[in-house]
């Protein structure tokens, strides 16, 4: 086995947390180099990420390249999408080697040159007012929202910003895509679910779009933005005790009634 070991410098006391996944591989003899995020490469057959779901989200589009699986050790806040905390790597290391993991394929969603895993959030280009957006579907007319912008989210990316502006939580192994408005300016506006090999476009009448891609890619301003499924899907490693249901539990406190 080897292992493709991926930091976040931007993080703080990222060496502490690498040092730490380092010196637990070499303890397990397991072979491995180690990349920063911003000069990936292809060493291993696995990659372990070691930062926060931003983090994780750029090495999984990235590997997506070259079908290698994706695991997360978080270091960040909610850690969504990673499978353990840095003190937890050596437990890591023993359920990937006994084979007590899986790995799941993650449909992602591509716009020009851009794919994203989680989603593509398409506001106007004037931050400070809201926009009026067409929706198509299939080259169809399908309604106009005014509102702040409109999120277009994979399965996996409805538990981050399409969940926070009332859209649907979906299982990660749907093929579908959720589009959510944002902020809109009426009350009959709700979240759209359709078929994943539906090609969605969006444009506006007042002005031009800013597209970001998973909340850290900004594209320039353009007419209009089409979004259709990606032809790579992502590979993300889940060890056997962490299902989709558990997470939700367990990071998101779901359907936990609070405490009297």
């Amino acid at each position: 086995m080897k292992i493709n070991l991926i930091y976040n410098k931007f993080i703080p006391e990222y060496k502490k947390s690498l040092n730490e996944a380092e010196k637990s591989l070499i303890e397990y003899n397991i072979e491995f180099r180690t990349f920063d995020l911003e000069n990936m490469s292809v060493f291993g057959d696995l990659t372990f990420v070691i930062g926060g779901d931003g983090t994780l989200l750029r090495a999984a589009r990235f590997y997506s390249e070259y079908k290698i699986p994706v695991l997360g050790i978080n270091v960040g806040r909610l850690g969504f999408l990673a499978q353990a905390e840095i003190n937890e790597i050596k437990s890591v290391i023993e359920s990937i080697l006994d084979g007590r993991y899986t790995t799941e394929e993650r449909i992602m969603l591509q716009s020009g040159e851009y794919t994203a895993l989680n989603d593509f959030v398409i506001k106007g280009c004037n931050p400070s007012r809201t926009s009026k957006f067409f929706l198509e579907i299939n080259g169809k007319f399908v309604c106009d929202y005014i509102a702040d912008g409109l999120i277009i989210s994979t399965p996996t990316g409805s538990t981050a910003y399409g969940l926070s502006a009332g859209g649907p939580v979906l299982h990660p192994e749907l093929n579908a895509i959720v589009i959510v408005p944002i902020c809109p300016h009426t009350l009959n506006a709700r979240p759209l679910v359709v078929p994943s090999d539906e090609h969605i476009t969006v444009k506006t009448s007042d002005d031009l779009l800013s597209v970001s891609i998973d909340g850290f890619v900004t594209t320039k301003c353009v007419e209009k933005t089409a979004v259709k499924i990606a032809p790579n899907k992502a590979l993300l490693i889940f060890l056997k005790n962490n299902n989709f249901y558990s997470v939700l539990r367990n990071k998101l406190h779901w359907g936990i009634s609070p405490e009297g």
